[in-house]
């Protein structure tokens, strides 16, 4: 098995439950941590992780709402699903509202579980990797000086290099100079390549200032 391959955390009190799903979860090749107790998984899980966390709404000590409401709280972006033996409609909204992927109640089906891991899996997995991606597009950004992030902002608007000229009060000589210290410092080749690369910067800034602004 891959050392590093995603981890399944369940969380229930129930040493049964979680036997019985680490065997079925195994089935398809994750990797499974166990959890009796829930004060010990919040002290004890790693945030930087790739993983799902499976966790049970009634259990002794903390519930399951609570911790998926510390775990929102403390930044961890892991997806949650939740587990319950006596669901009600409001807990099911209340579990959503505090960021749960999912909710499923007990006895769960096989495969409603598996499909709401893997689906857990895929999105932790891709959301690291925008978040990389991000990460990535401002370490590169921040390269630019402030002429260069305006002759981008022009060339991701569609102006040609005689028009960000004009625009700018520079020679197109300069422009094209500027165009190509853009290729390198971002490491791009190809004007599709750049306005991509552009595009994940803009989300990454989603949340904060926008690009050309910071």
């Amino acid at each position: 098995m891959n050392p590093v391959s995603p981890l399944i955390h369940l969380v229930d009190d129930d040493d049964g439950v979680r036997a019985g799903l680490a065997l079925l979860i195994g089935t398809v090749g994750l990797r499974v941590a166990h959890w009796g107790d829930p004060q010990a998984f919040l002290d004890g899980f790693d945030r930087e992780s790739v993983s799902v966390i499976v966790l049970d709404v009634r259990m002794p000590g903390l519930s399951g709402m609570t911790v998926l409401q510390l775990l929102r709280e403390q930044g961890a972006d892991q997806p949650v699903v939740m587990l319950t033996g006596h669901g009600t409609v409001d807990m099911c909204r209340r579990a959503f509202k505090a960021g749960a992927a999912e909710f499923l109640e007990k006895p769960v089906d096989d495969d409603a579980l598996l499909e709401a891991v893997l689906n857990g899996v895929r999105a932790h997995v891709q959301g690291r990797a925008r978040e990389a991606a991000g990460r990535d597009a401002r370490d590169r950004y921040a390269q630019l000086s402030a002429r260069e992030r305006e002759v981008l902002a022009l060339v991701v608007a569609g102006l040609t290099s005689k028009e960000i000229a004009r625009a700018l009060g520079l020679s197109s000589r300069t422009v094209e100079t500027h165009r190509a210290n853009l290729g390198e410092k971002l490491q791009v080749q190809t004007l599709a390549q750049l306005i991509r690369h552009y595009a994940a910067l803009v989300e990454a800034h989603a949340a904060g200032s926008t690009p050309g602004t910071a």
